[in-house]
């Protein structure tokens, strides 16, 4: 079990810096060369667990249509769901970006009633007014006028990233598959989408030393290692339930690398807000 813990606080701590590392990429690469470098080291890094794990030659085992959902679910994640975040994170603060993208969850609970016939009941509605007070706090800096100032095209990104991902996860779940082999196969299947709309759109090859730092340290960090550590946390827990509050402790970790690194003024709104994000969540869980 404190394996498992310590999985986790590691999984907490690298994707702490998930928010900072996006921005700081974000200055030498465009969203687009991000996605795609850091997909393919996402792959690689995937492949060699799985080589190590001694899992690999089972990728060669699976039916056609396990392959044909892979490049389905591949298309949704990586593909579109971090093709919106990406641009989200370019066109927003650190902080906002972060934390309307952390309602997925509540999302998911909203997307689960049509495509699931999950019922939406009053825990539901109550953990969705709390979640949502939450990112408009942090998006408007507690003042609903400054609303006008904020980027409406990030804002709209930010939430879209936030169904994409919900539907990712309810259409995962119609698709039983071992894990680690699943993420690897959706990496890439992606990696043909990501490369095309590289050079149609922008420039595969017109980057710099420091863009490339970034996007090995996103592929590693936020793509690929941290989610098979992740995995292998929940595997070890005999308590996820324990086990997930932890990573809730992300956000507000991440406020430091995005104060230190980006130098972005932390506002008390943000506190606020993602304090309302995280107890609505929290609220849904414990009740659920």
């Amino acid at each position: 079990m404190n394996k498992a813990y310590g999985l986790a606080i590691l999984t907490v701590l690298f994707w702490s810096t998930s928010a900072t590392a996006f921005k700081l990429s974000l200055k030498h690469l465009d969203f687009l060369q991000l996605l795609f470098y850091a997909s393919v080291v996402s792959t690689v890094v995937i492949a060699a667990i799985l080589g190590i794990q001694g899992k690999f030659k089972e990728i060669f085992t699976l039916e056609r249509q396990d392959y044909i959902n892979s490049f389905f679910l591949g298309s949704i994640n990586p593909f579109i769901y971090y093709l919106m975040l990406f641009k989200a994170y370019d066109l927003l603060p650190a902080q906002v970006a972060q934390s309307v993208n952390y309602t997925w969850a509540i999302m998911l609970t909203l997307l689960s009633v049509p495509i699931l016939k999950h019922p939406f009941g009053k825990i539901d509605f109550i953990a969705m007014i709390i979640c949502y007070t939450g990112a408009v706090i942090v998006s408007t800096h507690g003042d609903i006028s400054s609303f006008k100032s904020l980027n409406l095209n990030g804002l709209l990104l930010a939430i879209g990233t936030t169904a994409v991902w919900a539907v990712y996860w309810i259409m995962n779940v119609r698709m039983p598959r071992e894990p680690v082999i699943g993420l690897f196969l959706n990496f890439l299947f992606s990696l043909p989408l990501s490369a095309l709309s590289c050079i149609w759109f922008s420039s595969i090859t017109d980057i710099s030393l420091k863009g490339l730092a970034g996007a090995v340290w996103v592929g590693c960090f936020e793509l690929g290692f941290t989610f098979v550590v992740w995995l292998t946390a929940l595997k070890l827990s005999k308590n996820t339930g324990k086990l997930v509050n932890i990573i809730f402790l992300t956000p507000f970790i991440s406020l430091i690398f995005i104060r230190f690194f980006l130098n972005e003024t932390i506002y008390l709104s943000t506190f606020i807000g993602l304090t309302f994000i995280i107890s609505g969540l929290l609220f849904q869980k414990a009740a659920s």
